[in-house]
């Protein structure tokens, strides 16, 4: 299925129902009285988090979501009966905003999640509303009112404990593939990522993170270049990022300078999301003899003067990854994410 994260939709809540104007006429009953019922309330339009989502892909076809109209009143008192609600099913992290104000509706960040996106009209009451000591024979009564109807513009972020930035073919792919049951592309050209991939991390029972990888940034992203930033914003929901840097030889970019480069962007995109505790992860560290290694990662963290945690590793061999994945473990378990309410 092709991976969406934005889109249009439309939502309709159903009217009210009218309400009735009617008489009680009834043999042996003289002057029974009004008796027109109220008509029923329109159904409303609500967001559900759905855990078994992960793309906004069925949006493409399905634009416009209409709720049930209220029943008008009837006789004998009778009121008109509701209109049906509307679920539509989101995924989690699915952010709503009104497409011509930019007002945030509300996010779903729980599988119970339930935010009302758009309110049924209010039912039209019926004659028998109206009748008093000076006017007993009413013939009066009120239309219902109109549901709300909203332009929504809905954008994904997906949930995750980790994520993975770098150049293309630093290798995030492959490091998600070794330590996750996920399988995306790789491949020895730049851009085999070409939307976001969510891996869950499991070291035992009842320990796991999730890991996710968006698609390689190169300079310039922010203007444009590449697959530009906007991939960037599935990282927000993410408490720790993992800069991975390719150890191979590349004279004409330091491996310093290439940190540079996707820390530039990052800042670019969002200045808060460029503060967020992040690690540097060498890889590729088997294509290397040991002593290579070892100097080059020196070279860079004494160019960077980095004093965040640093790992080095290869994810084809192995080479690493048992520790790094107990690290990222421990620090997410005593870094856990405040929780987070409900619009």
């Amino acid at each position: 299925m092709q991976f969406v994260d934005e889109v249009l939709i439309r939502v309709e809540a159903g009217d009210g129902g009218n309400g009735c104007v009617s008489f009680r006429r009834e043999k042996f009953i003289p002057f029974g009285g009004p008796d027109g019922g109220d008509g029923g309330d329109g159904g409303s339009v609500y967001a559900m988090a759905d855990a078994n989502l992960n793309t906004l892909a069925d949006f493409r076809f399905h634009r416009v979501f209409r709720a049930g109209r209220g029943a008008n009143g009837s006789g004998a008192d009778c009121r008109g009966a509701h209109g049906h609600t509307l679920d539509i099913a989101m995924p989690l992290g699915t952010r709503i905003f009104d497409a011509a104000s930019g007002e945030l509706i509300g996010e779903l960040m729980r599988a119970d999640a339930r935010v009302r996106l758009a309110a049924g009209g209010f039912h039209g009451l019926g004659n028998s509303r109206f009748k008093s000591s000076v006017n007993r024979a009413p013939r009066r009564s009120t239309p219902g009112s109109p549901g709300e109807q909203r332009e929504l513009r809905l954008e994904l972020s997906l949930l995750a404990d980790v994520g993975l930035l770098g150049l293309p073919n630093a290798g995030k792919s492959t490091l998600l593939a070794a330590v996750s049951a996920a399988r995306p592309k790789i491949a020895g050209y730049p851009f085999t990522t070409l939307y976001p991939q969510p891996g869950v991390v499991r070291l035992g029972p009842f320990q796991s993170f999730v890991m996710v990888d968006i698609p390689g940034l190169i300079a310039g992203a922010a203007e444009g270049a590449g697959l530009g930033i906007r991939f960037l914003k599935h990282l927000r929901r993410t408490r720790l990022l993992l800069h991975l840097v390719d150890l191979a030889p590349q004279p004409d970019q330091p491996a310093a300078e290439r940190v540079r480069i996707i820390d530039a962007e990052l800042a670019a995109f969002d200045t808060e999301l460029a503060q967020r505790p992040q690690w540097l992860v060498f890889t590729k560290a088997d294509l290397l003899p040991p002593e290579q290694v070892e100097a080059r990662v020196a070279e860079a963290l004494s160019a960077l003067d980095w004093r965040m945690p640093y790992f080095v590793i290869s994810a084809a061999s192995h080479q690493g990854l048992d520790q790094f994945c107990r690290r990222a473990m421990e620090w997410v378990e005593h870094n856990a994410a405040p929780q987070e309410s409900d619009r």
